[in-house]
Formats: C-alpha cells, sequence, structure tokens
C-alpha cells in the first residue's frame, strides 16, 4: 500500500533560533533571506512564486530576484552578489553548460563563495559530474520534479542555514584579522578626537558598514577642577561630521540624544533595531559612547565580534587617558589643579602680545613664609590640605579674569590688573587663619609685584622677565624686615652688581684653569650593582676656598652665554676622563654629559661633539647627552633635526627633567630619544602609596611604549631603590650609591665596586 502524500499546502515551517538572543530580535525587522532563481522557462519562476510565498525560514522572510539566462543573472550576482544567500540554477538553458558555465562564474570569476548553489534541471537524464559538484561546492542537486513544496522548502532551509554557517566562520575570521590589524592603529592614536575617530572607522569596517556615527565623552579633564559634565561629540563621521567639538544636546535628533544618554546612564551597551549603541570606559574615570548607525539589528556573530573589538577601545582609551595624564601633568600642578609655571608663561605672553591694556597689570609673586616648619610640624598631608586651601581662597579673592597658577613648593604667582593686585588686598588675604585636617594655621606672606612697563627699545617685557623681576622684589621682602609686600624697581640693580662679580670671576676660572672640575657621580644597575656610567657635574672653588652651589653659577653662565664655553671644556674633560678609564679597563662605562639649551643652539655645537669625539678617540656609543624639556620645547623642528645629526655620530641622547617644568609630551614621540630620566624630585616623593598610581610610574611606562631606557635619579634611600625595581626601573643614580666624586676619587671607587662584586657569596 502506498504511502499518503502529505498535503503540501497544510504544512508551515518554522524554525525557532537557538538562543533567547534570537527570540528577543523576533520584535525586530530581520533583512530577508535573498534567494535568487535562474531559469529559462518563465512558469518555474511562476511557480517559484507561488510555492514561496509568505513563507519564512529561520525566522525571515524571503526575497525572491530572478534571472531567465546565464547572462541576466551574472549581472544581478555582479549587482547584489554579497546579499544573495542561495541560487537556484536552472543546468540547461541557452546552452546545455550554461547553468555549469555561470557555476564557474560564480565560484572563481565574481568569488562568490558563501552563496550556496541549488542545481534543477528538467531533464532527469542530465545529471553533473561528481567532480563539478565537489570542485564548485554544489550544495543540492534536484530535478525539477523532485521539488515539491516541502521538498522545495526543506531543501531552501538546509541550504540557508549552511549558508548562514559560512558566511558566521568568514565573518569570525574576518572580524578577528580586522581586530589585530586595528590594534596597533588604535593604541598610536593618542589625541581623543583622532582616536575616536578610529573607533568609528574600525567598527564601521568590522560590520562591513560605511562609517555614520559619533562618540560622545564627558568635557574636560576628570584631573580637572570643576570639569564640565556635558556629553560632548569628540568625534564623528558621515553626517554627523559638522558637529565634532559640539555639545551632544545641539545634535538635532532628539532620539539619539536620549539613546546616548540611557547608554551613558545605565553604563552598557544598547543594541537598537537601527543602531548600535556601545559604552566604555577608560583611564581616569571617562567614560564614552559610541553610536553608530547600523540601520539594522546587529546579528549574534556581529555582537560577538564588537564584544571582542570592545576590548581593544578600552585598552586604547586607557592609552589616550595616559597621555592626557601626562598632558595634565605638564601644565597643571598636581595637587591644587592649579595652571603651573608652564601655563602660566604661555597665557601671559599670549595676553602681552594681543592686549592693547597690558601696561595697566602686573605679576605678584607670593611665597608663604616658614611653610615649611609648618610642614614638618603637622605633616605632609596636612601641608598640602594647607596649599589647596590657600589656592581656594586665592581664587575666589579674586575675579576668573586674573590668572592665578601654584609655581613649585608653596609659592604662588598671580596676573592681572595692577590696581586689583594691590599690596594691601593680596596681604589682608592671609589675615584670616587656614584650616585642614582640623587645625587652624595662620599663614603669613611675602609678596613681590612687577609691574608690566616697556624695557629698552619701548618693548614690552616676556612674561619669564615680570616672573624674574618679581622673584628679584620677593627677594628683598625676605631680606627687610617688617615688609610683607615689594614693588620691584630699577633700583634693585645691587644683586646685578653681585652677579657681574660673580661672573668675572668664573670668566677668570675657566681663562685660567683654576677652581673648575669636574666631579663624577655613579650610575648602576640596581639588580646587580654593575657600573653602567657616570654623569660628569661641573664645581667650582674660588680662591678663598669656598664651593660656589652650581645653581648660583649655572644659571649665571647660561644668562651670560658662557655656558658656551664652559660646556665645551667640561665635554672635553669628561672625553679624556673616560678614555683614561677605558685604558684601565672599564670599557662598559657611558659617560652622560649635560647640555645647556644655550649650546643646544649653536651653529657650531654638533662640530664641537664631532671634534672632539675625534681628538680623544672616545667610541661616540658610549657618550650621552642629557638635554632638557626646556631645550625638547624650542623650535621643534630644529631640535629634531640636531638630534638626529648626533644620532647619526652615533652619541645617546636623553631627556632629562622630564615633568618638572616645561613639557614635551607632544613632541616626545617625534624626538630621537634614547632614555628618559626621572626627576630627583619624583623620586623623593615616592611612597609604597603612590607607587603604582603616581608620576614615576607614568612616566617609566611612557618610556617603555616609546621603547626607551629610564633611569632615575636621586635615590637616597633602599626604600626608593626597591620601590623603583618594582615598577621596572633598574638604572639608578643617587647618593645611596655615590656622591659626585673627583676623578681619583671615582677611580677608588670603581675599584672597590669591582671587588665587591667579584667577592664570592659568603
Amino acid at each position: 500500500m502506498t504511502s499518503p502524500v502529505p498535503n503540501d499546502d497544510l504544512i508551515d515551517f518554522v524554525d525557532e533560533p537557538a538562543d533567547d538572543e534570537g527570540s528577543a530580535l523576533r520584535g525586530n525587522v530581520l533583512p530577508a533571506w535573498v534567494v535568487l532563481v535562474v531559469d529559462d522557462d518563465e512558469e518555474v519562476h511562476q511557480a517559484t512564486n507561488f510555492a514561496l510565498q509568505n513563507t519564512r525560514l529561520l525566522d525571515r522572510p524571503l526575497e525572491l530576484l530572478h534571472a531567465h539566462s546565464a547572462a541576466e543573472a551574472r549581472a544581478c550576482l555582479e549587482a547584489r552578489g554579497g546579499e544573495i544567500a542561495v541560487v537556484l540554477l536552472d543546468v540547461v538553458m541557452e546552452t546545455p553548460e550554461a547553468g555549469l558555465d555561470l557555476v564557474a562564474v560564480i565560484r572563481r570569476d565574481l568569488a562568490l563563495d558563501e552563496l550556496r548553489i541549488i542545481l534543477r534541471t528538467g531533464q532527469p537524464g542530465y545529471a553533473p559530474e561528481l567532480s563539478v559538484v565537489r570542485d564548485y561546492d554544489i550544495n543540492d542537486y534536484k530535478t525539477k520534479s523532485e521539488l515539491t513544496h516541502v521538498r522545495l522548502v526543506t531543501t531552501l532551509t538546509a541550504a540557508i542555514r549552511s549558508f548562514e554557517q559560512i558566511r558566521t566562520l568568514a565573518a569570525s575570521r574576518r572580524g578577528l584579522d580586522m581586530i589585530v590589524q586595528s590594534a596597533g592603529e588604535l593604541f598610536g592614536r593618542r589625541a581623543l578626537a583622532s582616536f575616536a575617530e578610529g573607533v568609528l572607522t574600525q567598527i564601521s569596517a568590522l560590520l562591513r558598514l560605511e562609517p555614520e556615527g559619533l562618540i560622545c565623552a564627558r568635557s574636560g579633564s576628570p584631573f580637572m577642577q570643576n570639569a564640565d559634565s556635558s556629553l560632548y561629540v569628540v568625534g564623528a563621521a558621515g553626517r554627523f561630521r559638522n558637529h565634532v567639538s559640539r555639545p551632544l544636546a545641539e545634535l538635532g535628533d532628539g532620539e539619539i540624544v536620549q539613546t546616548i544618554n540611557r547608554c551613558m546612564a545605565a553604563r552598557t551597551s544598547i543594541y537598537e533595531p537601527n543602531a548600535t549603541v556601545l559604552f566604555f570606559s577608560g583611564e581616569g574615570g571617562r567614560s564614552a559612547v559610541v553610536y553608530l548607525a547600523t540601520e539594522r539589528p546587529l546579528e549574534s556573530v556581529d555582537r560577538r565580534m564588537l564584544e571582542v573589538f570592545a576590548v581593544n577601545i578600552g585598552v586604547g582609551f586607557e592609552n589616550v587617558g595616559l597621555f592626557e595624564r601626562l598632558n595634565f601633568y605638564a601644565y597643571f600642578d598636581p595637587l591644587t589643579r592649579l595652571p603651573n609655571r608652564v601655563r602660566l608663561v604661555d597665557d601671559v605672553d599670549q595676553f602681552l602680545v594681543s592686549s592693547a591694556d597690558a601696561l595697566s597689570h602686573a605679576v605678584a609673586l607670593l611665597d608663604l613664609a616658614h611653610f615649611s616648619e609648618v610642614n614638618n610640624a603637622l605633616g605632609q598631608r596636612s601641608g598640602d590640605a594647607l596649599l589647596m586651601a590657600v589656592a581656594r581662597r586665592l581664587r575666589s579673592a579674586f575675579p576668573d579674569s586674573v590668572m592665578l597658577a601654584r609655581l613649585v613648593g608653596d609659592s604662588f604667582a598671580l596676573f592681572g590688573p595692577a590696581r586689583v593686585l594691590s599690596p594691601d588686598a593680596l596681604v589682608q588675604i592671609f589675615d584670616a587663619p587656614f584650616y585642614a585636617r582640623g587645625h587652624g594655621v595662620p599663614l603669613h606672606v611675602r609678596v613681590g609685584i612687577a609691574p608690566v612697563s616697556r624695557g629698552a627699545g619701548g618693548l614690552l617685557p616676556r612674561a619669564s622677565d615680570l616672573l624674574r623681576d618679581a622673584a628679584v622684589a620677593l627677594g628683598h621682602a625676605k631680606h627687610e624686615r617688617g615688609s610683607r609686600c615689594c614693588h620691584y624697581t630699577r633700583e634693585m640693580a645691587a644683586q646685578a652688581q653681585q652677579r657681574m662679580v660673580m661672573l668675572n670671576e668664573l670668566r677668570a676660572a675657566l681663562d685660567f684653569h683654576r677652581g673648575l672640575t669636574v666631579h663624577y657621580q655613579p650610575q648602576i644597575d640596581a639588580r646587580d650593582g654593575a657600573l653602567i656610567g657616570a654623569e660628569a657635574l661641573l664645581r667650582w672653588r674660588r680662591d678663598d676656598g669656598s664651593m660656589v652651589p652650581p645653581d648660583d653659577f649655572i644659571p649665571l653662565a647660561e644668562y651670560t652665554g658662557l655656558i658656551v664655553e664652559i660646556g665645551a671644556w667640561v665635554f672635553m674633560q669628561a672625553c679624556d676622563q673616560l678614555m683614561r678609564w677605558r685604558d684601565a679597563g672599564e670599557e662598559r662605562v657611558v659617560m652622560a654629559v649635560n647640555v645647556s639649551a644655550l649650546q643646544f643652539r649653536q651653529a657650531g655645537f654638533v662640530e664641537m661633539i664631532r671634534n672632539t669625539l675625534d681628538q680623544t678617540g672616545v667610541p661616540p656609543d658610549r657618550i650621552e647627552l642629557e638635554i632638557t624639556e626646556s631645550v625638547a620645547m624650542e623650535e621643534v623642528d630644529k631640535v629634531v633635526d640636531q638630534l638626529q645629526v648626533l644620532r647619526a655620530l652615533g652619541v645617546r641622547i636623553a631627556l632629562d627633567d622630564f615633568g618638572c617644568g616645561f613639557s614635551s609630551l607632544s613632541v616626545l614621540t617625534r624626538l630621537p630619544i634614547d632614555r628618559l630620566k626621572v626627576d630627583r624630585s619624583f623620586v623623593s616623593q615616592l611612597t609604597e602609596d603612590n607607587a603604582r598610581s603616581g608620576i614615576v610610574q607614568t612616566i617609566l611606562r611612557l618610556a617603555q611604549g616609546a621603547g626607551m631606557a629610564a633611569i632615575a635619579e636621586g635615590v637616597e634611600t633602599h626604600d626608593q631603590a626597591e620601590l623603583l625595581r618594582t615598577l621596572g626601573c633598574s638604572e639608578m643614580q643617587g647618593f645611596l650609591y655615590g656622591r659626585p666624586m673627583p676623578a681619583e676619587e671615582f677611580a677608588i671607587w670603581m675599584r672597590q665596586n669591582r671587588a665587591d662584586l667579584e667577592a664570592p657569596i659568603p
């Protein structure tokens, strides 16, 4: 007895998603499966339309495309090949081989490897070779009489499921390749706007979409006081491009604004039918939202790829946060969050150039009397709290038009109208005590004021000149009994006279080689105590036997230009000494020599270095020239060119005083630098509490990321050395290992150090 044939009209195929995510998408409009029907018989097209009308497969509708010849089919495939899931292909059309020839075109010429092919033929005796089915990846082969409604839907379901699986694997592979390739680009971006643009570009490429979206973050650095909490568009693409750097609220599309705010509030990503909204957070508590107009709901494979890519976004965002943090330390005081000297000088110089009212302004320099004693008595934390209280009171006492900065330690500076910065106004601020950590502390202030006035030739001064004059006035206020405030006047030339006396003595010391000597401080590898280098340091003993501190005569030599001759003499002495050590067997030592800004700018500086190396025979790679950030910041292009010439000679370059007053952050990666020096001021403040979050770790991470070595100077205690080692810094210099010594004493130190290293471990 023949089995009854099922009634096709009563069969309804339902293929439920395998997970909850699929059912969650059911309310959204999913794209249809595109099926291309290729047949030269119009009745076949009509029958296929009738059989598949209102049919849903794998929870999606069908869209049928029709072609009546191989040529029509090729044109359709060239136009929409990336969308087509299945091709129902007649084997015999205008020629007996037309269908099979089209299969070759699909796989070889058009490289459409993901779409599935179902061959149909009305001639039961005609079948393709098994090799054709295998070589061209044909999904199925049926005679037209076999494809009843049930079998047609069943065959299509299997083919579409195969297409989806192949597409998922291909997308995953493609997405993984793109994620790996994008990592380097995103990690290299530092400016937030540039990073945001890179995120949009990479996500769009990952999803095979045109870039159409924006990325939002809160305005202002998280390190700043009173940072604007509003969301701003920091990067955009497509129709949103004109909104970069504008508040999100001004976007003009309330639905997008609401969705982004909802994502930021919930701190989680949102997948909408027509958009994808990603949330991620980065360094310093800064959060951001990426809005991408996908115009369709994302499928599970796309979501999984985005989740992996989000890891890259987060790491890249931390990279941006790191440079933002360094930028903050370069221009702002970390404790009070006021502008530092660098920012004040920049702002004042800009004002002096652009304002017609400059002559009515003045600089006031404030110094807290005996603050170090208060700090020692109450402890550093209370001292810091007092400085913050002083900063708040100064800020509240003057209008925003008055610039306020913390220069260093307990020194503050203001710039504004002279009538506002009157002595009475400045002194009265300190009449009431300041409160910090339960202590009411009276603080006394000394003030030096320098008004803006024209100098020789009628020129206005620079900010650095005003600060210098204010410092002179402050010095008078400190030394004059009963005076709390002093205005700078031209009569204060006595100090200039004293400086002239010192300059004449320094000139004589250089000309007659009398009193000037070079001392050497060891640089060691803290892991084994081995000597790796020495820093050449100039010392001056006057004829009366007294030592002149370098901080007294080095600035004077730089100011007068004498530092050029002194620097050349020091370099020659250091090279001669290095050769003597090499002759004694110390071939590993690298000699570090400081280079002043004026030296570096001299036209014959490189020639002096080259001639000295040739004359002494010192291997260039055993010399390390130390430049300061102030040098690096001046005429960056010329600095880069000069350093490249020096590197071509073979000498090493180190960046000294990093983060101590001048910012080279914006040009650091352009400079051919071999080593960063962690300044002694940062080392002295290093504790177990701040080791993992302070500026020392930030600088070490920056050096490591830029491929530079790092050495810490001013290491005086075993605790400091141990903390530096835990942070990854093994090269150190400081009193813990040796003070600056004359060459004879340094030779004794080297012999003792070598003996200690060679001694057997007990």
